[in-house]
C-alpha cells in the first residue's frame, strides 16, 4: 500500500460514521438526536468528498495516460468521478459551514428566528451554488491525476474558478464566525459587570437602584442569559465552523503553492535545469535524479498530510455532531421493536396453567368480558318479592311486574343474609305512636311493610 492510499482508508472508516450519524438523523426521535437541517447537510457534504477517495479503492485507477502526461477527466471515468466527488464535496462544505456562520450570527447577534423561509432559502443556496460552481469547473479547468489516485483540479484557471470563489465563502463564514464570538464575550463581560455594580450600589446606599438602572440591568441580564442559552446549544455548530475552515484554508494554501510553482516561466526553467541535465546525463532515468526535483515540485511531506487532514473531516462530524444520546436511542429502538414483542409481559401464573384443561375457563385464557362473571346454575334462586310488598307512590309499577320483569330477564335469586350482618330490620325504639309528632305525622305516613310490622310485634 502507497503512502498517498492511507487517506482512502481513513476516508472509509468515516464514511460509516457519517452513515451512522445520517440513520440516527432519520430514524431516531428528535430528543435523541436534536437534528438540524445544517448539521444534516453538512455530514452529506463530507460524504460526498470521502465517497471521492472510496472510489479508486472499489476500481483500479490509470494515473498515466503516456509517459510524461497523466489521465484526466476526458480518458479515465474513474478519475472523472472522483474529481467530481472531491469537487462537489468542497464546493458543498464551504458553503454550508458559511451557511452555518450566517444561522448562527443571526440569531445571536439580531435574535432572528429562521423559519421556513430560511430553510427553503439555505437549501437552494447550499446545493444550487456548489453544482453551478463543479460545472464550470468541470467545463473551464477539469481534473487530472496530479498525485494520489484521487484526481485534483487542474492548474490552469484553478485560482480564478475555484480556489478564488471557495476562499471567499470560507473568508465570509470566518468573519462572520468571529464577529458573533466577539459579541458573545462582550455580553458576557457586560452581564458580570452589570451584576457587580449592582451588587456594590445597593451595598453602598443601603437603596434599591433607580427604575432606569433596574430596566437596563435587566435588560442585560436577559441579553445574557438568551446568548448562553444559544451558544450552549449551538457551541458544536461553531467548532466545526472553525476546524472546517481552518482545514480549508490549509488545503488551499497548499495547492494554490503548487499552482504557482508549476507556471512556465523562467524561474521554472532555471529552477528545473539541473534536473534536466541530470536526465540528459543519465539517459532519461528519473531514479538517478530524485534528488533534484526538491525544487520543483513539492515533498511528499507536505501534500500527504494535506490528504490525511481532509480525510479527518468526517471524525470531525461525528465529534462535533455525535451524541451518546444516539447510542441510547438505538437501543431503546431496537427494545421497542423487537423485545418487546417477544417479550411482552405476561403473568407466570397464566403460563403455568394455559395448558391445564381444568382451568380452560380462567378469565386469563378467555378473551370474553364476561367470562369472569360468576355461573348462574351455581347460584341460588331469590324469592320472588310478595306481592303485599310496599310500593312508593312514585312508582308506576305494580309489585306484580316487578316479579314479571325479573321472570323474564332471568332466574330470581334468593337474598341470603350473613349471620353477623346488620341489614335485617332492627325492632322499634322506645317511642311509640302516642309521641306528639309520631301522632302527628301518623296519617301522612305509609303502611309499613308486613314483615317489618311482624318484626315490631
Amino acid at each position: 500500500m502507497s503512502n498517498s492510499e492511507i487517506a482512502n482508508w481513513i476516508n472509509l472508516a468515516g464514511f460509516f460514521f457519517l452513515v451512522f450519524l445520517l440513520l440516527s438523523y432519520a430514524f431516531l426521535p428528535p430528543k435523541w438526536t436534536h437534528r438540524h437541517y445544517l448539521s444534516v447537510c453538512t455530514c452529506i457534504s463530507v460524504m460526498f468528498m470521502t465517497l471521492a477517495f472510496m472510489i479508486p479503492l472499489g476500481s483500479p485507477t490509470h494515473q498515466c495516460y503516456n509517459d510524461i502526461t497523466p489521465n484526466d477527466m476526458r480518458s479515465d471515468g474513474t478519475c472523472a468521478a472522483s474529481g467530481a466527488f472531491l469537487l462537489f464535496g468542497g464546493w458543498s462544505v464551504v458553503i454550508w459551514v458559511c451557511l452555518r456562520a450566517l444561522s448562527l450570527h443571526l440569531q445571536i447577534c439580531w435574535e432572528v428566528t429562521l423559519g421556513n423561509k430560511f430553510l427553503w432559502s439555505f437549501l437552494a443556496f447550499g446545493w444550487g451554488v456548489p453544482a453551478i460552481g463543479l460545472t464550470i469547473v468541470l467545463c473551464l479547468t477539469g481534473v487530472s491525476y496530479r498525485f494520489g489516485n484521487v484526481c485534483h483540479v487542474n492548474h490552469p484557471l484553478a485560482l480564478q474558478d475555484f480556489w478564488g470563489p471557495l476562499l471567499v465563502f470560507a473568508a465570509l463564514g470566518m468573519v462572520l464566525q468571529f464577529i458573533t464570538m466577539a459579541y458573545c464575550i462582550h455580553v458576557f463581560i457586560k452581564g458580570i459587570s452589570d451584576d457587580k455594580t449592582t451588587t456594590n450600589s445597593t451595598g453602598r446606599t443601603g437603596r434599591p437602584p433607580t427604575a432606569s438602572g433596574s430596566i437596563s440591568t435587566a435588560t442585560a441580564r436577559q441579553t445574557y442569559r438568551r446568548v448562553k442559552q444559544v451558544v450552549k446549544l449551538q457551541w458544536r455548530g461553531a467548532a466545526v465552523v472553525l476546524v472546517i475552515i481552518a482545514e480549508v484554508a490549509f488545503f488551499a494554501a497548499v495547492f494554490v503553492s503548487m499552482d504557482n510553482g508549476s507556471q512556465v516561466n523562467a524561474k521554472l526553467f532555471e529552477t528545473s535545469l539541473p534536473w534536466l541535465l541530470c536526465l540528459i546525463g543519465n539517459g532519461g532515468d528519473k531514479n538517478q535524479c530524485l534528488h533534484l526535483v526538491g525544487g520543483i515540485v513539492r515533498p511528499q511531506s507536505i501534500v500527504l498530510p494535506v490528504l490525511i487532514v481532509l480525510a479527518l473531516t468526517s471524525f470531525w462530524c461525528l465529534l462535533f455532531f455525535g451524541r451518546w444520546s444516539m447510542v441510547h436511542g438505538w437501543v431503546d429502538l431496537f427494545k421497542r421493536k423487537f423485545l418487546r414483542r417477544k417479550h411482552e409481559f405476561v403473568s407466570a401464573d397464566a403460563h403455568r396453567f394455559s395448558g391445564d384443561p381444568r382451568y380452560g375457563s380462567s378469565p386469563l385464557a378467555s378473551t370474553d368480558p364476561y367470562s369472569n362473571l360468576p355461573n348462574k346454575g351455581n347460584m341460588a334462586p331469590l324469592n320472588v318479592l310478595p306481592a303485599s310488598t310496599w310500593q312508593s307512590p312514585l312508582s308506576t309499577k305494580s309489585p306484580d311486574s316487578y316479579t314479571k320483569d325479573q321472570i323474564e330477564h332471568g332466574q330470581t335469586r334468593v337474598y341470603v343474609s350473613p349471620a353477623d350482618s346488620y341489614s335485617v330490620p332492627r325492632p322499634p325504639s322506645a317511642f311509640g305512636p302516642s309521641t306528639d309528632w309520631a301522632e302527628k305525622g301518623k296519617e301522612s305516613s305509609p303502611p309499613l311493610p308486613r314483615h317489618i310490622g311482624k318484626a315490631a310485634e
